[in-house]
């Protein structure tokens, strides 16, 4: 009891910090996982309805399969992540570093004439905004992952999430 206590009294003064990095982590769980999900079972459907995949090439069920079950196992690094602070920066920073190399990639087919300025704001919510969000997770997750005596205040922002975390888990085996 004197732990839901102490989680309670802290969440106040990091909610606005907590719900934040709750939000975007629940965007790029879900958003990656059920994107994978459909890459996964219906392959062809994902291929004519996203924006922009014919063309880039011919249609390789094989290929989608594959790049689907990396963005499900991407979207659970990033829930997972949420749920188990001592493998947090491990977790997000493998998923950001692919999210990172595919947006990249992306850019880098526009610098070299690939395809045109036009993909980018096409891109963007598929491709660049996970990557830009992942990268704000990991780095507040290596921020807050600091002992606290080296950075007590940085350490004090993760106390919020991670206590909140704990208390889901507590609830769960209650």
């Amino acid at each position: 009891m004197k732990a839901l206590l102490t989680c309670e009294t802290m969440l106040p003064r990091g909610r606005a910090a907590a719900a934040t990095i709750i939000i975007m982590v629940a965007f790029n769980g879900i958003f990656l996982t059920a994107n994978g999900l459909f890459m996964l079972i219906a392959p062809l459907a994902w291929y004519e309805m996203v924006p922009g995949v014919t063309d880039t090439g011919f249609f390789n069920q094989h290929f989608i399969r594959d790049i689907g079950m990396i963005q499900m196992f991407l979207g659970v690094a990033f829930g997972l992540g949420l749920f188990a602070p001592e493998r947090r920066v491990g977790l997000w920073t493998a998923a950001t570093s692919w999210l990172c190399a595919h947006a990249l990639f992306h850019f880098w087919e526009v610098a070299v004439g690939i395809c045109s300025p036009a993909v980018i704001p096409r891109d963007f919510p598929a491709v660049t905004l996970p990557a830009l969000l992942g990268l704000a997770l990991t780095l507040w997750a290596l921020r807050n992952s600091l002992p606290a005596s080296r950075s007590p205040s940085l350490s004090a922002a993760a106390q919020p999430l991670d206590c909140a975390s704990s208390c889901l888990r507590r609830r769960r085996l209650d």
